[in-house]
C-alpha cells in the first residue's frame, strides 16, 4: 500500500530559485527511506514540505490517497510527525513525562491512555522509568530517544526524521540506527529520514533518494542506487566506505561483480567466492 505519493513537486521561497523541482517518489506501508543529499540540496525543505509546514508548492502530495492540500491541520500531525534535528528545538518541558503526554493530551486521550502512551514509548525507545527525570540532565543522545518517545506517542504512520543520527558518537549514530529500524520492522512505522551518514544507509533502509541541486537524482533500493558512481558524485557524495573499496579493486581488475557490495558481510561474501 502506497503511504506517501509525491508526484512532480516543486518549491521556491517567496517565488525566488527553486529550492526542489520535478520531485516525483511514492513510499510504501512500513519502509524505510533515507534522504540522501549534500548541504543546500534540499532534504531539510522536502520534509518541511511532506509534513505541512510549508504550504505554497507545486505539483501534488498524497498520503494514503488524499491530498496534503485537503488533509486538516489536526488530522495530519496524528497520521505524520516529525523528529527535528536538534533535539532541544523539540522538547520544552521540565520533565520527560510532560514532554511526551503534551501531544497525546491535546489529543483529548484519557488520563489513562496517555499515561500508558507515555509508558509505551519510552520502553520503545530504552527509556524506561525515566517519567520523573528532568529533561536538562539528559545526554545528547538520551534527549534523541526522548524526541523519537513524543513522536511514538503520537501513534503516527508516517515518521519524518531531519538528520536523526548527527551529533551523535559513532557508538550513538549505530545505536540510534538500530532502535528506528527496529521501531521500523516491529511497529510497521513507515521512517523516511534525511542523513548525511552514507555507511549506515545500506545496513538499515530500504530505500534512498538522492537529491542533486533541487532534483531527485536516484531513487530505489541502496544497491542499485548506489551503483551509478558517477551520479553520486555529481550529488557530491560518496559510495559507503565498503562500497568504494570494491569499486577501486573491480577498477584495477583485482575483482570483478555483478552487484557491488555495500556491506562487509557481501564483501565478505563476494571475496570468499573469487577465493
Amino acid at each position: 500500500m502506497i503511504v506517501l505519493d509525491v508526484k512532480n513537486l516543486g518549491f521556491s521561497y517567496d517565488g525566488g530559485t527553486k529550492i526542489l523541482s520535478d520531485i516525483s517518489f511514492s513510499v510504501e506501508e512500513g519502509e524505510f527511506v533515507a534522504i540522501l543529499g549534500a548541504n543546500g540540496a534540499g532534504k531539510s525543505t522536502l520534509l518541511r514540505l511532506l509534513n505541512g509546514l510549508l504550504k505554497k508548492y507545486e505539483g501534488e502530495i498524497y498520503i494514503f490517497g488524499h491530498s496534503l492540500k485537503d488533509i486538516k491541520r489536526d488530522e495530519l500531525f496524528k497520521t505524520i510527525c516529525t523528529v527535528f534535528q536538534d533535539p532541544n528545538d523539540q522538547l520544552f518541558a521540565i520533565t520527560v513525562f510532560d514532554d511526551i503526554s503534551f501531544g497525546p493530551r491535546n489529543m483529548g486521550l484519557s488520563q489513562n491512555e496517555v499515561k500508558s502512551r507515555v509508558s509505551k514509548a519510552l520502553t520503545d525507545v530504552g527509556l524506561e522509568g525515566f517519567e520523573s527525570r528532568p529533561i536538562k540532565t539528559l545526554s545528547y543522545g538520551q534527549k534523541k530517544r526522548l524526541c523519537i518517545a513524543g513522536v511514538l506517542a503520537m501513534s503516527p504512520k508516517i515518521m519524518l526524521m531531519d538528520e536523526p543520527l548527527s551529533g551523535l558518537d559513532p557508538m550513538g549514530v549505530r545505536e540510534i540506527a538500530t532502535l528506528l529500524k527496529k521501531l521500523n520492522k516491529d511497529n510497521g512505522l513507515t521512517v523516511i529520514m534525511a542523513t548525511h551518514e552514507v555507511d549506515m544507509v545500506p545496513l538499515f533502509v530500504d530505500k534512498v533518494a538522492v537529491l542533486s541541486k533541487g532534483k531527485l537524482a536516484r531513487y530505489g533500493e541502496p544497491g542499485q542506487v548506489f551503483d551509478d558512481k558517477d551520479e553520486i558524485n555529481k550529488a557530491k557524495l560518496r559510495l559507503p566506505y565498503i562500497a568504494n573499496l570494491m569499486s577501486q579493486l573491480k577498477d584495477d581488475g583485482v575483482i570483478d561483480f555483478e552487484r557491488m557490495p555495500l556491506t562487509v558481510g557481501e564483501a565478505r561474501r563476494a571475496l570468499l567466492s573469487r577465493l
